[in-house]
């Protein structure tokens, strides 16, 4: 049975000593969190995902979700005990504020427990990872009177949330869809239309379930500018927050899929179903993006989190199983072979892996530091720079943590060989489960898209601008510093090798837009590459300082300077690969008639 133990130390030192969490110590929220208290906090948040969720993974796993005869749905065994400890430890409410039922706790604090828990459960985290993002809209676009009914109890886990967007017919392009939203002579609306791969549309772990649904008021424009968003409760709620009759919403169906069978992926039908609107009419997608934005960074870190987990138990393989002798001679001479560890492939990939994941787990709490400015800072500036950054950087981050964390549990699965091939060994768990990442809230492809037609070029280029002017100033500020020297100056080469992708778009992508779609998805991993390459430089720098303050901590600082030349000198040379790609143009790509495919 796979094991999981929550990288709690590596995250206190990438809060404190890396990102210099204590810093923001100004902003609402942050003041009273310190050092200790963030040390409790995840200490708490790693034992009940070590302890409760990755024992139901893979039960979770085999037995799946069931639906009844009438629809409802049941989750696997132990869940609903799970669910309840969650809640009640506060871990859905940590960053709702306090006037609705939450801790008022900074953004970035949830950021760990995500990653924890679907490290630790993936399937399972998704049913409160869901909630928090309904929460994010409801709180951002709700009015007063919505969020004081549905956020408090959404905040306390007695109720549960969820996105409403695609329909068989409709997934990126959301302007097909038909789902129709009639007035009702209350003010509300009557909601009729079907939606498909809805994450925990139906299940028994709450009382009711809250459901973000898009849908097309009657008479609205064609399109996407036509599309409204609606809260439609599974149970109706009375005006005094108690539960009324139920709802014309039901699960159709669950959707037999790859992995996560520990969510309940439903078919959900909407029959004159009663709706609420959010927000203005016909502007249901600047509500829904909150979600989807809050979604897109969670399903990044869920990349992360199968990476993390299927390393962890590759490693304890890696030690025990004996195979073979090291090349240089045997190590164990004792035993009739050594351990795998010995040898420079299992070793190349173990260090891939680990090497991802550190610098990663780095951009993910970054991330979430900027979006704590953008919602808690009084400085405008500040607040436009973190908003520039979140913007550019999620496509990066979903697109790019989600595909390598895919192959990082494909290459921890052929650490085990044929075992990790049989599911006793949980292996192949990790790599159906992390499948999924890079196909929901947007398709990696899309990720790519976006980031190159629409966040690059947004606002004259001016979060680019900014990106490299950064990274300039950050590789400058440890230039002349002897021990940085082997991290900076690939980084400065890599860092070059982004400019001229960029330089080259600008020349060549809007007389021809294919060159832009043909180049985006390289372009992605090129600004990820370096993206992971600039956070290596800052652990390498704290490192390093960290070592010369703490002598204890010297081993344990040198593994992350050997991790980092290792990113360095054999992963981050792929930005020249990308950018040979990026600069061959469309031509070749989009030559071929379609029937000679």
């Amino acid at each position: 049975m796979p094991s999981y133990r929550a990288p709690v130390d590596d995250t206190l030192f990438l809060l404190n000593d890396v990102l210099q969490y204590q810093r923001f110590s100004g902003l609402k929220g942050f003041a009273d969190v310190t050092p200790d208290v963030i040390a409790q906090i995840l200490a708490e948040a790693g034992k009940l995902c070590e302890e409760v969720l990755a024992p139901l993974n893979q039960s979770g796993d085999a037995n799946g979700c069931r639906r009844d005869a009438d629809g409802a749905v049941r989750t696997p065994a132990g869940f609903r005990e799970a669910f309840a400890a969650y809640a009640g430890g506060g871990w859905i409410g940590l960053p709702v504020p306090e006037e609705y039922g939450g801790q008022g706790l900074p953004f970035t604090l949830s950021t760990p427990m995500s990653e924890y828990a679907s490290a630790a459960n993936m399937a399972f985290a998704m049913y409160p990872g869901l909630t928090q993002g309904a929460l994010a809209a409801l709180l951002t676009h709700g009015s007063d009177e919505q969020k004081r009914l549905y956020a408090p109890k959404m905040a306390e886990g007695r109720w549960t949330g969820t996105m409403n967007l695609t329909e068989p017919q409709c997934g990126t392009d959301l302007g097909l869809l038909t789902t129709k939203a009639v007035p009702r002579a209350d003010g509300g609306y009557s909601i009729t239309g079907q939606k498909i791969f809805i994450s925990a549309g139906e299940h028994d772990l709450a009382e009711n379930i809250i459901h973000l649904v898009l849908a097309r008021i009657e008479g609205a424009p064609a399109g996407v500018k036509g599309i409204s968003l609606f809260i439609v409760p599974k149970v109706l709620v009375n005006a005094d927050g108690s539960l009324g009759q139920r709802n014309g919403v039901s699960c159709g169906s669950i959707e037999e899929k790859m992995g996560i069978h520990g969510n309940a992926t439903c078919v959900m039908n909407y029959d004159g179903a009663q709706g609420f609107l959010i927000g203005e009419p016909n502007r249901g997608l600047n509500a829904m993006f909150v979600m989807m934005n809050e979604a897109r960074l969670g399903v990044a870190i869920q990349g992360l989190a199968q990476s993390e987990v299927a390393y962890q138990n590759a490693l304890a393989y890696a030690k025990e199983r004996l195979q073979g002798r090291a090349l240089t001679g045997p190590k164990d001479p004792d035993k009739k072979a050594d351990p795998i560890l010995v040898h420079p492939d299992v070793r190349r990939m173990l260090m891939e892996i680990k090497a991802f994941n550190e610098a990663a787990r780095g951009l993910t709490l970054a991330a979430a530091l900027d979006s704590d400015v953008v919602h808690r800072s009084p400085d405008a500036a500040a607040r436009q720079a973190a908003e520039d950054r979140l913007g550019l950087m999620t496509p990066v981050l979903k697109g790019v943590l989600t595909d390598l964390g895919f192959d990082n549990a494909v290459k921890a699965q052929q650490v085990f060989g044929g075992h990790g091939y049989i599911r006793e060994w949980g292996m192949e768990q990790f790599v159906r489960d992390a499948r999924i990442a890079m196909i929901y809230e947007g398709a990696n492809g899309i990720q790519a898209l976006d980031l190159v037609g629409r966040k690059l070029p947004r606002d004259g280029g001016r979060a680019i601008m900014a990106f490299f002017k950064d990274a300039g100033e950050l590789l400058q500020s440890h230039g002349d510093k002897e021990a940085m020297k082997p991290f900076v100056a690939p980084t400065q080469a890599a860092l070059g090798d982004l400019q001229k992708a960029s330089m080259w778009l600008m020349q060549n992508a809007m007389a021809k837009p294919d060159n832009a779609g043909a180049a985006s998805y390289d372009y992605m991993h090129l600004l990820g590459r370096v993206a992971l390459a600039l956070m290596w430089v800052k652990i390498a720098a704290a490192a390093i300082e960290k070592k010369a303050r703490e002598p204890e901590q010297a081993a344990r600082m040198d593994a992350k300077l050997v991790t980092a030349r290792f990113y360095m000198e054999r992963m981050l040379p792929e930005t020249g690969l990308r950018l040979a790609r990026i600069v061959t143009g469309a031509d070749t790509m989009m030559s071929l008639p379609a029937d000679m495919f």
